[in-house]
């Protein structure tokens, strides 16, 4: 592991060693550097429409050479669009599709002129036309290799017990006690023995997709979907439906209408409990985003750190700190799909919990 993470460091390191040294020495240039690491780095967080792999400057022509996968680009524009992302040239070129010109601008694609021309608002927004994006992203290839990956791993491992006698072989070994562990102390101590299989599928689904994307997250790919709040947006509101579709008579009673309590305290507490309804999700969504996009904004930083310090102390400290902090990182992979698995069982809980007046 401490390989594997030190070789990650320096891959990142190469992807960001163009920029120390296309620069002067001077104020200018240093100011230059880091402006253009911090763009680096928040596109880096973004999600894009091709796998950039890594970026230099070319000496001779001055302009800045990308190596990485171009991704297909599906748009509507008075009927679908295909072409490949590779066309935009990140950003450089504007693509003719038909009849039709776009440009690509801070990763969102924009209907233009042949010459790229960007409108813009008294607000500073952008004012052309956005088409309707329907593109494969690396977010959506990255998801699409977790869900495969998920699929043909415990489909191995189900297919091992039927052939060995309820044991496990192969790389199963490994994810089984995983399993028994979110069955024994997760699911059945917060929801109970009689509704927990109901909400196995959900609960070892969501555990594993988020922990499997947030190690894919830790490789030089720049992936970063768990930190892309429109996929926590997402896992957060299939907790939240399947929670109100569970939820029972003695459920709801307890929020609208909670039994045994002075009638004037029902009438303050309905709303805050039917607050908190929504409350718990939202609480889902933003804790997974903040603290995968904020590993992974600490992480860009502590390397970029190494090229602005242009020193063997400070730039030996920082990739000693980048070090430590990308350890801690892949226990905090593993501790955010935790949490999400086991705040989705506690509601659950909550939703099928009987009680007895």
């Amino acid at each position: 592991m401490i390989k594997s993470t030190i070789s990650l460091l320096y891959i990142l390191a190469a992807s960001m060693v163009s920029y120390s040294t296309s620069y002067k020495d001077d104020e200018n240039g240093y100011k230059n550097l880091k402006q253009e690491i911090t763009d680096y780095i928040l596109h880096h967080v973004q999600d894009s429409h091709d796998f950039g792999l890594l970026s230099y400057k070319d000496k001779k022509t001055n302009r800045k050479v990308y190596i990485g996968i171009p991704l297909p680009i599906i748009i509507y524009d008075k009927g679908f669009k295909f072409f490949m992302s590779s066309k935009f040239d990140h950003g450089r070129q504007v693509a003719k599709i038909d009849d039709s010109y776009y440009v690509l601008h801070h990763d969102k694609i924009y209907k233009s002129d042949s010459n790229g021309t960007i409108s813009y608002g008294k607000n500073g927004n952008p004012q052309n036309i956005k088409p309707l994006d329907f593109s494969i992203t690396k977010s959506v290839i990255s998801i699409i290799f977790v869900s495969i990956l998920m699929y043909l791993l415990f489909r191995n491992l189900a297919q091992s017990y039927n052939k060995n006698g309820l044991i496990s072989s192969g790389v199963g070994r490994f994810f089984e006690p995983l399993i028994v562990y979110i069955r024994d102390d997760i699911a059945i101590p917060n929801i109970g023995l009689k509704h927990y299989k109901r909400f196995m599928s959900f609960l070892l689904t969501i555990f594993f997709f988020v922990w499997f994307c947030n190690i894919l997250g830790l490789t030089p790919l720049g992936v970063n979907v768990t930190g892309n709040i429109a996929i926590t947006f997402c896992l957060a509101l299939l907790t939240f439906i399947i929670t109100t579709i569970s939820g029972t008579k003695d459920y709801w009673m307890h929020i609208f209408w909670m039994p045994g309590m002075p009638l004037p305290m029902k009438i303050i507490m309905a709303p805050i409990e039917l607050l908190g309804v929504f409350i718990k999700p939202f609480t889902l969504m933003i804790r997974l985003y903040a603290n995968i996009l904020a590993g992974h904004i600490v992480m860009m930083t502590l390397i970029s750190m190494i090229f602005l310090f242009r020193n063997f102390i400070g730039s030996g400290l920082s990739f000693l700190l980048a070090f430590f902090i990308s350890i801690i990182e892949i226990l905090v992979a593993l501790l955010q799909a935790y949490i999400f698995t086991i705040l989705s069982a506690l509601y659950f809980g909550f939703a099928v919990e009987e009680h007895d007046h």
